[in-house]
């Protein structure tokens, strides 16, 4: 019996510690000792965000960078672990990319504060084990990029301008080769008071630097593709009013409202954009109307999320800068819609509030 029991436990033994390799990938407590704290150094030293989520999509593991990432607690907030995703309070947009169970590859997505790229991928292993999450904050890039497509727009704009005044110039010498001086002064004086016309109405409406440098772009790059960009003479913002308001953001707003706005209106009739801005009240007020083919009342809150949008989608993707528009408004805790022009097209409005400026009517 003893031997019996003896010969039992040894090949109980044996079992267990297979069973035990196994699942330990032959490694013995030493070796595991080393690995959990390598895993732990590892996973506070990383800034991008990790996520590891079981196979019924609960958190199992999430690191300093996740947290911060997503806005989901402390570094010493225990009670994440074992939450579902759904119950995080995720956006929409977001939390759909994690609880699918095809890999996501350097998705854009916008959380309340920040742009995210996120990429998923489903642990190997025979039955479903769970995701790994990994996310990494582009909201300076994205940002940067906005600045870099404004400034190559601006230099678009002067080189098409630089052409336009070489033609000007041609015809002001050929006029006075032909002995037609008076003709080339009038021509000259003519085409100089149009362009100092449309700055002074854009410096007169928008004293702002930033804003009236803006529009003064996008008016050229309006002209390019076939559309008149008008200030309205409603508008009226003068210098040092927004300063409660971070001119990044401005750009963001305004810029991609413009950029939508074009690209609705390319190609109608009498295609045309019109801006107005004006602070009413403790108040900021932009709005941007387009002659193009309005907005399906029906879509009305789709349009400003993130990834939809009415045109082919091109090489950087589409649906982006009316989503990073919402985001700017929402941080700033303003309000922003979408209605139907009186002429046709959409009528876009965003008003912020002005924490450090009291306004004048508009």
């Amino acid at each position: 019996m003893a031997g019996g029991t003896l010969l039992l436990g040894a090949v109980g033994t044996y079992v267990i510690n297979a069973r035990l390799r196994r699942h330990t990938h032959g490694m013995n407590a030493t070796e595991l000792s080393r690995m959990h704290d390598y895993h732990q150094a590892a996973l506070h030293a990383v800034r991008e965000g990790l996520l590891m989520l079981d196979g019924q999509y609960r958190v199992a593991l999430i690191n300093d960078g996740g947290r911060e990432l997503l806005g989901v607690g402390d570094a010493g907030d225990a009670d994440l672990i074992g939450r579902s995703v759904a119950d995080l309070g995720l956006p929409a947009p977001l939390t759909g990319a994690l609880l699918s169970s095809q890999p996501r590859v350097d998705e854009v997505h916008l959380t309340a504060s920040r742009v995210l790229v996120v990429n998923t991928s489903p642990v190997s292993g025979g039955e479903r084990r769970g995701t790994v999450v990994t996310l990494r904050d582009v909201t300076e890039l994205q940002s940067l990029m906005g600045e870099l497509d404004s400034e190559r727009g601006f230099t678009q704009a002067l080189r098409s301008q630089a052409h336009e005044a070489a033609n000007r110039l041609h015809t002001v010498v050929s006029l006075i080769e032909l002995g037609r001086a008076e003709e080339a002064v009038e021509f000259a004086t003519a085409e100089l008071e149009l362009a100092q016309a449309l700055t002074d109405q854009v410096v007169a409406a928008v004293s702002e630097p930033v804003l009236a440098a803006l529009l003064l772009g996008k008016t050229a790059q309006a002209n390019e593709r076939g559309v008149e960009l008008v200030v309205s003479a409603d508008s009226r913002l003068d210098d040092g009013l927004l300063e409660g308001l971070s001119a990044r953001d401005l750009v963001t707003v305004l810029g991609n409202l413009i950029d939508n706005a074009v690209d609705a209106a390319q190609g109608s009739a009498g295609a045309r954009v019109t801006v107005t801005a004006y602070a009413e009240g403790a108040e900021l007020v932009l709005r941007v109307s387009d002659t193009g083919a309005g907005v399906d009342p029906a879509h009305a809150d789709l349009v400003f999320q993130r990834g939809y949008s009415t045109k082919p989608a091109g090489p950087g993707g589409r649906g982006l800068g009316l989503a990073l528009v919402r985001q700017a408004v929402t941080r700033h805790e303003g309000a922003l819609t979408v209605a139907e022009a009186e002429e046709g097209g959409a009528v876009f409005e965003v008003r912020l509030p002005l924490r450090s400026a009291v306004g004048g009517g508009g």
